[in-house]
This record gives structure tokens, C-alpha cells and sequence, in this order.
């Protein structure tokens, strides 16, 4: 399987990618909006794990681009932004679901699955 990370917190990025990497995942790594648009029109994805706070796009603006384009590969957002209006606005905006931060690897696994 094959993932686009989209997250700015580096340290954070670097652990989830070896994380995933432990259990066969590879993870292709960017850090903001704009950097994410040229990455999913470059290559296919199994799946995007999107951050909300992102420098230049944010997270919901990338996700309404992408899916008014087109794009159908899942996408779950991974944030700090855990109150119900946030989910709500990730969701309609085309996410397939919502994980807030912090969150257990193994339920992220299970929702990659």
C-alpha cells in the first residue's frame, strides 16, 4: 500500500512514516497544500492522510480541490481540531473519516484497513 502524509509537524511526519513502514505502508511526505496537489497529480494513492493546519492550502481547502477534480482515493483527516462542528465540516467536505490527535496507532491502522 501506498499513502500520501500530508502533515507539517515534521517530527510528527517522520514517526507515523516509520510507524507505517513497520507494518509494509509506504509513505510518501509533504508538508503543505500546495506541495499535496502536485504530489496526488504525480502519483496514485491508496490513501491520503490529511492534516487541517496546513501552511498555504489548508486541509479542507485541499480535500473540496481535490474532490471537485475528481480525485476518489480516501482520505482520513488527522488533526487537533476534535469538536463536532470540525468533524462535521471534514466530512462533508468529502473526508472518509476523522481522526483527532493525539490518537493510538492501532486505531489508525484499523481505520487504514
Amino acid at each position: 500500500m501506498r499513502l500520501l502524509l500530508i502533515e507539517d509537524d515534521a517530527e510528527f511526519s517522520r514517526v507515523l512514516a516509520y510507524q507505517l513502514q513497520q507494518e509494509g505502508i509506504t509513505a510518501d511526505i509533504c508538508a503543505d497544500g500546495r506541495d499535496a496537489l502536485y504530489y496526488i497529480d504525480q502519483n496514485a494513492y491508496d490513501l491520503i492522510l490529511l492534516d487541517r493546519m496546513l501552511p498555504h492550502t489548508d486541509g479542507i481547502s485541499l480535500l473540496k480541490k481535490i474532490r471537485k477534480a475528481g480525485e476518489n482515493t480516501p482520505v482520513i483527516i488527522l488533526t487537533a481540531l476534535g469538536e463536532t462542528s470540525d468533524k462535521i465540516i471534514g466530512l462533508d467536505a468529502g473526508a472518509d473519516y476523522y481522526l483527532v490527535k493525539p490518537f493510538e496507532f492501532e486505531e489508525l491502522m484499523a481505520r487504514i484497513r
